[in-house]
């Protein structure tokens, strides 16, 4: 799959991740080669096939960095309604999940711009108690840069796609 032709369906994609599933999932590897999974709910996805996610709680990803800086990422649209009316149509009209390989560049300070992408994301919990604990005091991001990407595939209800 060419990642500039698809970039937008993509960022669309994962946008509606996001608000069926609060999360994508990251997948990465330790020096032994083993595989981890970890959920993130602060990954972006900028206009040239870049990233970025911010990096408070997350301590998995940059240890493996140190020695493989390779990572996959995996959007699923999770929306009940979406899965439950393509079941009933017998297909889907969009891909229901796509992976996205890449590496994980430098941590650094996050930029207003991207201070305010997590701000609107975060807009209906500033009042609850566990918004401070949790996304309060943010400041570092981890850049991604991807390389590739896959379109899921579930057999015959992702075959008019």
């Amino acid at each position: 799959m060419d990642l500039i032709e698809n970039w937008t369906a993509i960022r669309k994609h994962f946008s509606q991740s996001f608000g069926s599933s609060l999360h994508v999932s990251i997948a990465s590897v330790d020096v032994d080669n083993a595989p981890t999974v970890t959920p993130v709910g602060t990954v972006f996805l900028n206009k040239d096939q870049t990233g970025f996610y911010f990096e408070k709680f997350i301590s998995t990803l940059p240890k493996h960095k140190a020695n493989n800086n390779q990572i996959c990422l995996l959007a699923v649209n999770s929306n009940k309604l979406f899965w439950l009316k393509s079941l009933f149509k017998g297909r889907f009209d969009t891909y229901p999940a796509y992976r996205l390989y890449g590496s994980l560049g430098k941590q650094r300070e996050a930029t207003q711009g991207e201070m305010r992408a997590l701000k609107r994301r975060m807009k209906m919990t500033p009042n609850l108690k566990g918004h401070k604990y949790l996304w309060n005091d943010m400041t570092k991001v981890r850049e991604i840069r991807f390389n590739k990407g896959e379109k899921i595939n579930i057999g015959k209800m992702t075959k008019t796609l």
